[in-house]
Parts: C-alpha cells; sequence; structure tokens
C-alpha cells in the first residue's frame, strides 16, 4: 500500500506509472485531443538541417561519458556546449548554481544558455536538459542499477537538435537569415538526479526532478525575461519514435502544439508527430509553464506508460540513435521558427 501511494502522488521517471517525469494525481485526468484536421500552412523557405552534424553532437556527448553533475565528464560537456555557441556566433552564458538533490547531495550545476538576436523583442525558447542519469534503474541487471547511463537519448539527443539548428542559423549570411524574432536555447542541467525508483530508504521529496528548470524559473538570466512560447525537446533521437500530444502542453499551449505538429505533417513527418493524446507528464516544460508564466510544450518519446525499452537502462546508448528521427525533429523546429521569423517580417 505505501509503494502504491508513493507512486500515485509523485514519482518522476518510472515507466508503468508515468515515471519520467511521474504522473502525479492531477495528471491522471484525460488530456485534450487534438482536432485531426491539420492547418494548411505556408512553408518558409528555410537552411538545411543536417541530420550527419545533429548526430555527431550526440555522439561528442556520449564520447565524454555520463554527464552526471560533480563529475569531469559534466564539467568538460558545459565547456563544450558554450564553446560550440559561440563558435556558431551566439551571445552565450553559464548560470551556475547549487541544487540539492533528493538525497542531500550538493549538485554543482550549470544551466547552458544561447542567444540569438538578443534585441529582438518577440522571442523563441528552446531548450532541452544536457545531464544524463546517475542510475540505470530500469536496467534488467540488477548489478549494475548504481551505475551511470550513457544517456544518448535521454539528454543527449535534444542538446544535439538543438546544437545543429543553433549552428545553421548561426551560419547564415544571406536571405535565409532570421533577423525578426529572437531565439533563447537553454540546456537545462541537474533534471535527472531523481530518486531511483527501487530506492526505499529516503522519503519522496517533492520538486526533485528538473532542478535547472526550476532554478531557471525563479532566476532568469536576463531581468524581465520572456518568451512568444517555447518548445522542449526530450527523448527525440531513438528509431521510430512518436511523440504524442503530451497533457500539460495542451493544457498550457495548445495552440503550439498545433503549430508545431501541423507544420511536421505538412513537412511529411506525421509517422513521428502523432495526433494522439498522452498523460501529463512533469518535465522541464512544466516549470518554465508554471514558474516562468512562458507557454512551453514538450516533444517527448511517451506512449502507453513507456518511454522506450532502453531509458533508465545501459542500452541508452548511439546504437538506438536514429538519424531520420533527428531529422524529423530539427527540421521541424527548424521550420517553425523561420515561419515565425517571416510572419513577423510581413506584419
Amino acid at each position: 500500500m505505501n509503494d502504491i501511494l508513493r507512486f500515485a502522488t509523485g514519482w518522476f521517471k518510472l515507466p508503468a506509472l508515468g515515471v519520467w517525469l511521474c504522473i502525479i494525481a492531477a495528471c491522471q485526468e484525460q488530456p485534450k485531443e487534438m482536432p485531426q484536421n491539420t492547418t494548411k500552412l505556408i512553408l518558409h523557405p528555410t537552411p538545411e538541417f543536417n541530420a550527419d552534424s545533429a548526430y555527431t553532437f550526440v555522439e561528442q556527448q556520449v564520447a565524454l561519458g555520463p554527464r552526471v553533475p560533480n563529475t569531469e565528464p559534466h564539467r568538460k560537456a558545459a565547456e563544450m556546449f558554450l564553446s560550440a555557441f559561440r563558435r556558431f556566433g551566439w551571445e552565450v552564458q553559464a548560470q551556475d548554481f547549487e541544487a540539492i538533490a533528493y538525497n542531500g547531495t550538493i549538485l554543482k550545476s550549470r544551466n547552458i544558455i544561447a542567444s540569438y538576436n538578443p534585441q529582438a523583442k518577440r522571442r523563441i525558447l528552446l531548450a532541452a536538459h544536457w545531464d544524463t542519469r546517475p542510475y540505470a534503474d530500469m536496467d534488467e541487471d540488477k548489478s549494475r542499477r548504481r551505475e551511470a547511463i550513457d544517456g544518448a537519448n535521454d539528454g543527449g539527443s535534444g542538446v544535439g537538435v538543438l546544437l545543429e539548428i543553433a549552428r545553421v542559423i548561426g551560419k547564415q549570411q544571406d536571405s535565409l537569415k532570421i533577423s525578426h524574432i529572437g531565439i533563447d536555447i537553454i540546456l537545462f542541467d541537474s533534471e535527472d538526479y531523481g530518486q531511483p525508483q527501487d530506492e526505499e530508504q529516503v522519503a519522496f521529496k517533492k520538486d526533485s526532478w528538473c532542478l535547472g528548470s526550476q532554478h531557471w524559473a525563479k532566476n532568469k538570466h536576463r531581468e524581465g525575461y520572456t518568451a512568444y512560447y517555447g518548445i522542449l525537446l526530450d527523448m527525440v533521437g531513438a528509431k521510430d519514435a512518436r511523440f504524442l500530444l503530451e497533457g500539460h502542453s495542451m493544457e498550457y499551449a495548445p495552440s503550439v502544439v498545433k503549430k508545431v505538429w501541423d507544420t511536421a505533417h505538412q513537412l511529411g513527418f506525421g509517422k513521428y508527430f502523432v495526433y494522439e493524446a498522452t498523460n501529463s507528464l512533469i518535465d522541464d516544460h512544466l516549470y518554465v509553464n508554471q514558474l516562468a508564466g512562458i507557454p512551453m510544450i514538450d516533444i517527448i518519446q511517451y506512449e502507453k506508460g513507456s518511454f522506450g525499452s532502453f531509458w533508465h537502462t545501459h542500452r541508452d546508448k548511439m546504437d538506438i540513435i536514429s538519424k531520420e528521427t533527428l531529422y524529423a525533429v530539427g527540421k521541424t523546429v527548424l521550420q517553425v521558427l523561420y515561419n515565425e521569423d517571416a510572419a513577423i517580417a510581413e506584419q
């Protein structure tokens, strides 16, 4: 009975019961359904999203080792991200903070923030978490459940897509240059240091996941910062991934969901972006919505109580990453940005 109550009130990343972002009691309501009829959009010209490059960005992260806070791979990864964004011509800053994990561990953390066209008033926020899970608490091999995972998909894929978007946008010097909107990319830290599923010696701690987004939402990188809307990418690289209509996305930003899903379908990515409702999940977007007041959606692989058989296991390696999936997500988000820029230009 205690375990049942524990799960129902707040686990974060437990597949069958909604964990990656635990399904809390309020999340048990049926999510809103998205109308099946898509809106015909004008697809404005965009530069090409390079899936090989995005894949390489994922590969480079995994090569460092698990990016767990308080470790050397974590420190090296942060420096790699800062260097990459600067190289791409974006304005960059690191938001250093100490987070307290569910077990009292002090996590030396860094949110990485990159801004394009920083003076533009109309801004779009893109985000992913860059840290990796310190535990393989869903692994079949129980002897390895306290070992950190590679996090190729869970952490690495979203960051890889965003780095490629930053590279593509930053290098444009011609008519394809975005000039009417501003874009901010935030790589949230300390998202995945939540309580292991089989941990019973520590009492459940509310809001013990997504520590980087919680910190940023309460301490924004620029005074008075806001964005028109946001898009979170989480676990967006697995082969044949399907992205359903996540409940909190539909609750807080249904028009943004429709904009993104309609764009994906018009680009021919309907097998990835599916008009089907799924549960509300506790992910970084929830705190951006609730604490920062910015409508943000979550593009995440989750259906039928599962984030994939490799989730929080040692199988979350490069061999599950698909260039086709990375391309579908990256091209869709890039198209949304260029359509947004064109819409402002026409006003």
